[in-house]
């Protein structure tokens, strides 16, 4: 039996592909008593809790954390052979490319999540969601590429040093566009209007239509589309008026010079009684203003317990 398992092929006697198989077997193994049994609790306890985020981790664990522990299962078991160098580099470079991938996969699916938990039951915000993950799994590629590169064996502080002077260059070059793009960060995260409201910016008016990675566009109350950059809106005073939630009303009642004294005293009262009993207003003030030109004028303010102008 000793001499059966000392028998070498291909630079590996049969007792090492043996061990090989026994680490790769008993890995797997151990991966299937994580899923089948850790994992399942873990999964069971967190959606128990409150918080989203422990059903993340849990998620992207089991979808991209097990197949890179099976890669690395397979990596170990290899390991422990004798390969030539090629095969030796070419394995190494196969692992992280696999690592590095399903890294960046995990990495770029948690950001996703967390930003549809912060746009739930938000159609306008979902639909947003799209640009702001290009540009979120641009950058985290970017990272994961360099990353990548450098285990390879390549120097990427010259890679590193091109993209900083090429990146100051385009800066310059498109400041303008770079501030539009930030200002739509702000946009998506602060919510100061959504789709569908409407807003006043200055002297501008009209409906919240489309809100881009540049422009936001409004149709206005005379019916034509106002396109504002990012950055003008943000640098503006918004009047938001979808969020309003009651409405205040002044107005002035002029009362002839010849009413007697002790009617105008009843003047503010009369007027109370008028709006209390009216439904969805509540009455503020009625008081004497001024000696108007033709007229005794009093000031009257109540509420309007809803934003529709139609009612």
């Amino acid at each position: 039996m000793s001499d059966f398992l000392q028998q070498e092929y291909y630079g590996n006697t049969i007792e090492h592909y043996l061990i090989a198989l026994g680490i790769m077997a008993g890995g797997i193994l151990i991966i299937k008593i994580i899923r089948k049994g850790l994992l399942r609790r873990v999964k069971i306890w967190s959606q128990k809790t409150e918080t989203k985020l422990d059903d993340y981790l849990v998620r992207g664990l089991e979808k991209f954390g097990l197949p890179i522990m099976n890669f690395g299962v397979i990596y170990s078991s290899l390991s422990y052979l004798v390969i030539p160098e090629r095969g030796q580099v070419i394995i190494g470079y196969a692992f992280t490319f696999i690592v590095t991938f399903y890294a960046v996969r995990m990495l770029t699916s948690f950001i996703r999540l967390m930003l549809e938990s912060f746009t739930a039951n938000k159609e306008d915000k979902r639909k947003q969601l799209d640009g702001i993950m290009l540009i979120v799994s641009a950058i985290i590629w970017g990272i994961g590429f360099l990353f990548l590169f450098d285990n390879m064996g390549y120097d990427i502080t010259a890679i590193i040093a091109g993209l900083g002077i090429g990146g100051i260059a385009i800066a310059l070059a498109a400041q303008n566009i770079l501030g539009d793009l930030f200002n739509y960060f702000v946009i998506f995260f602060d919510r100061p209007f959504e789709l569908g409201d409407f807003i006043t910016v200055d002297d501008k008016k009209g409906t919240v239509e489309h809100i881009g990675i540049k422009t936001t566009r409004i149709t206005s109350i005379t019916g034509e589309q106002i396109a504002f950059s990012n950055s003008d809106l943000t640098k503006s005073r918004i009047h938001n008026f979808k969020r309003m939630n009651r409405r205040r009303i002044l107005f002035s009642l002029g009362v002839l010079y010849e009413t007697l004294p002790e009617k105008l005293e009843k003047v503010p009262l009369i007027i109370k009684d008028v709006i209390t009993t009216s439904k969805g207003v509540t009455f503020d003030r009625a008081h004497f203003a001024k000696f108007g030109a033709y007229s005794l004028d009093f000031e009257v303010v109540f509420f309007v317990e809803s934003s529709d102008y139609i009612q």
